[in-house]
């Protein structure tokens, strides 16, 4: 089973595409991260983006521009 649930992540994010494009950034940012300090971060990076998110330490803004 999915922790947190998908009807709770959609809550904060209002398309399934626009989930996983925001999942998969913040997960690049956090590895990135990791990397230059040399650090693991003990978790999936995806793991801890999607928990995060559900946890409102990071948020989607929709710019409107295309």
């Amino acid at each position: 089973m999915l922790y947190p649930p998908m009807s709770n992540l959609l809550e904060k994010v209002n398309s399934r595409y626009l989930l996983v494009n925001v999942v998969a950034k913040r997960s690049r940012e956090l590895s990135e991260a990791a990397f230059e300090r040399g650090e693991s971060l003990g978790a999936k990076p995806v793991s801890v983006a999607i928990n995060q998110l559900a946890n409102g330490e990071y948020s989607a803004e929709h710019k409107g521009e295309y």
